[in-house]
């Protein structure tokens, strides 16, 4: 065993020690750590500006929409609820259990590892956190290296607020990833690519340790027409928000695609032509509302998309890209070819395909010949074609009329299904997914069911045929001998 994982162990074991003690349980620690979790969201937040601004570019308006603002509002949210969240729920038992009570009593799960994601370094990274926190967890939090400002002032201040003995944050690449993952775990919570999420379900797996993945998908759009300027200016406002507004793109539940009725098209593509500029301004890098691509790799990748010709001729706005600056204007495109990569991989960037059909409830074929997603948009009155969305599609949540709102309510689960991942977080749904919900049963001696035990008989075998069809009277009358066995 090399120093590292010798003192990877050793750091585990304090952890370990810490959740043993059983001081985790207590609701003034998991207080206390919630309290201090804020008081860094709010001393901190110059910090966090200038690393959101160096790693992603972001301003600091969206940083603070998008992450240290739902943060806080989760905080609180959490602190208004734990009391009531750690509290055991009554649990109904049938008659023939009486006297007899039962409740499911929450209990933490123990040593937890956090494995975040770079698009929302603090927002991915501590969101889960409030949740192991108020579940009375010990944590091991790895934020993603390829934002590394971020990953640094978390790992250089979350020890001056938070129990040191008890949550922890660990810096490095994929190799200290590799070495965390070869640990056991109670509970393994990941957010990112599908790729990375097979690696980590395979190294859970040896441990047969649960996990929570957080992936993503192609989001679609399905935009229907839409009458009168005032609901066409407010559609157009959060489309291009929920493409281009949060992260550049680079986000698991932003806008992937557009699919429009054929005869809407073109004045689909113009409402978002004029809408651009006045959303982003006649220059978007310059207006600084728009974030940066996160690194070159990543600016290559979107770079080659755009580049397929067939892609390339189908750009109706847009394309303009700034490899020194990893910048790329917001650019949409109309049909490209569905085979082409731009169509098949999530985009996670600024480009925006308009995908035509010849009638818009073809939409739904469309969607359901692809892997489930996280979310799916619909931006329409039409009540029947709502009902066609709902029932006969699967993802992880349905928006009508708008985009992004269901990650920042927090009595709404978030997750996905299929390969957009699974598991459930916000809220509640966060305590829930770091907690055991453990059933306790209590029983008087004072009755007994005879027939439960041994020696059988015919008798036995149609007490138990009434019993468990919870015919009450039956029983009662078979054992009198009022009634045949």
């Amino acid at each position: 065993m090399s120093q590292c994982e010798k003192d990877l162990e050793a750091e585990l074991e304090v952890l370990r020690e810490t959740f043993k003690s059983g001081k985790t349980r207590e609701e003034s620690w998991r207080r206390t750590q919630l309290k201090n979790l804020l008081r860094f969201l709010e001393e901190k937040e110059d910090d966090i500006f200038k690393a959101l601004k160096q790693d992603l570019g972001k301003h600091q308006v969206e940083a603070y929409r998008d992450e240290i603002g739902t943060l806080i509002k989760s905080v609180n949210y959490a602190l208004d609820g734990l009391k009531q969240w750690m509290c055991g729920k009554k649990a109904k038992l049938p008659i023939a259990a009486f006297p007899s009570s039962a409740e499911l009593v929450p209990e933490p799960l123990g040593l937890v590892l956090i494995i975040s994601s770079w698009n929302f370094p603090f927002g991915l990274s501590l969101e889960p956190l409030i949740g192991a926190i108020a579940a009375g967890n010990v944590v091991i939090l790895k934020p993603s290296e390829q934002a590394p400002t971020s990953s640094s002032v978390l790992a250089k201040t979350i020890s001056k607020y938070l129990d040191n003995k008890a949550i922890k944050v660990i810096e490095g690449d994929n190799s200290v990833g590799d070495k965390l993952l070869q640990q056991k775990w109670d509970k393994i919570f990941f957010t990112g690519s599908t790729k990375v999420a097979k690696i980590v379900m395979a190294a859970a797996a040896k441990h047969l340790t649960p996990v929570t993945l957080e992936l993503g998908g192609k989001c679609p759009a399905v935009v229907d027409s839409l009458s009168g300027s005032w609901d066409t200016n407010i559609a157009m406002k959060r489309i291009l928000s929920g493409k281009f507004g949060a992260c550049a793109g680079q986000a698991c539940i932003g806008i992937d695609y557009i699919l429009v009725d054929k005869t809407y098209a073109n004045e689909l593509v113009k409402l978002i032509k004029l809408a651009i500029p006045k959303t982003f301004g006649e220059n978007p890098k310059e207006s600084h509302s728009i974030a940066r691509i996160i690194n070159r790799t990543h600016f290559l990748r979107l770079k080659n998309l755009l580049d397929e010709p067939m892609v390339k001729s189908s750009v109706v706005h847009g394309g303009l890209t700034d490899e020194d600056n990893l910048f790329i204007e917001p650019t949409v495109l109309l049909d490209p070819p569905v085979q082409a990569a731009i169509m098949t991989e999530e985009v996670f960037g600024p480009l925006l395909p308009i995908i035509t059909l010849d009638k818009i409830e073809d939409s739904i074929e469309f969607i359901n010949a692809r892997p489930k997603t996280l979310t799916i948009y619909a931006f329409t009155k039409d009540e029947a074609l709502k009902k066609k969305i709902i029932s006969r599609t699967s993802s992880g949540s349905v928006v009508f009329n708008d985009s992004i709102i269901q990650y920042a309510a927090d009595t709404l689960p978030f997750g996905g299904v299929g390969q957009s991942g699974f598991g459930r977080y916000h809220g509640k749904f966060s305590f829930d997914t770091f907690s055991h919900e453990k059933a306790v049963v209590r029983r008087s001696f004072l009755t007994d069911i005879w027939f439960r035990y041994p020696p059988w008989n015919h008798k036995s075998l149609q007490l138990f045929r009434t019993a468990y069809r919870y015919d009450y009277l039956s029983v009662v009358l078979i054992t009198l001998g009022l009634k045949k066995a």
